[in-house]
């Protein structure tokens, strides 16, 4: 396994003062098509009881994805959803949405993550599509190791099967999987057909250099993908993906091509031509 580089998650906030660990490059230089990968994880209500009150995107894709603990998603096209662990939620905000996500009440804490995904400038513009897992579980494949990989977004090849995800529509082809590795387990990826492969540590540690909790590796998607968990197991976040290769100009919760498109969008936004929300 090719490592090419290796990027720490930094602490930092978001939305009503929610604490969170963040990976991002909106440069477009080493994560493309992902911009963003922020994890949520305490178990004190105080880091994150605040949420995401309603805010504005357009030009990229959201996923959530909740491992426990919950957010309520509701956005101005009339969406209203709990999602809660092993759920995951996607929009592809298009020209704009408005939405926010709220903490669900719950004594259990919380572990989730926040994804963005750039668009190509040709769908920047177009019509907002949102999709939820809440009614149609995710598919899971368990190895002889006692392993576990839950598609969430794509297709996935694990212990000799094929496992497909009802979201398989992200933004050049984005895939996501939740992989569990037992203690002093291992599993190997084909990720070839793809331009970019990482693995993120979210739980227990991998028995590589850096492969500590909180850590991203971006891999070589054209080299064999192996990963060995430690003797405490580990819990990582994979991503694939192709790149899209445009200049990004990024302002908040915008992401385009221009500074005028920037702009745009904030008038937009600013005179309510994304549409409101009624909470």
């Amino acid at each position: 396994m090719k490592v090419i580089q290796v990027r720490k998650a930094s602490p930092t906030q978001d939305g009503a003062g929610v604490k969170i660990s963040r990976v991002a490059d909106f440069s477009g230089a080493m994560l493309d098509p992902f911009l963003m990968i922020d994890e949520l994880k305490s178990d004190d209500n105080a880091d994150f009881i605040g949420g995401f009150p309603p805010h504005p995107h357009r030009g990229i894709e959201t996923f959530t994805y909740m491992i426990k603990g919950g957010f309520e998603h509701q956005d101005h096209m009339g969406n209203k959803k709990a999602i809660r662990g092993g759920d995951v939620q996607w929009m592809s905000t298009g020209s704009g949405v408005i939405h926010s996500e709220m903490p669900l009440a719950t004594d259990e804490g919380m572990h989730g993550f926040q994804i963005w995904l750039n668009m190509p400038a040709k769908d920047k513009m177009r019509a907002a599509i949102y999709q939820d897992s809440v009614d149609s579980p995710l598919p899971e494949l368990v190895d002889e190791q006692g392993s576990k990989l839950r598609a969430l977004a794509g297709q996935w090849h694990f212990a000799g099967q094929s496992v497909t995800s009802p979201l398989k529509e992200l933004s050049s082809g984005g895939a996501i999987a939740d992989l569990t590795l037992a203690a002093n387990g291992t599993a190997e990826f084909d990720l070839s057909d793809y331009d970019l492969a990482m693995a993120y540590i979210h739980t227990g540690s991998l028995d590589t250099a850096n492969g500590g909790r909180g850590h991203m590796l971006v891999l070589d998607s054209q080299s064999a993908i192996q990963l060995e968990a430690s003797a405490q197991g580990a819990g990582v976040l994979l991503f694939a993906g192709n790149k899209i290769n445009e200049k990004i100009v990024h302002y908040g919760p915008f992401v385009m091509n221009t500074h005028q498109e920037i702009e745009q969008a904030i008038a937009d936004y600013q005179s309510g031509k994304m549409g409101r929300l009624s909470l």
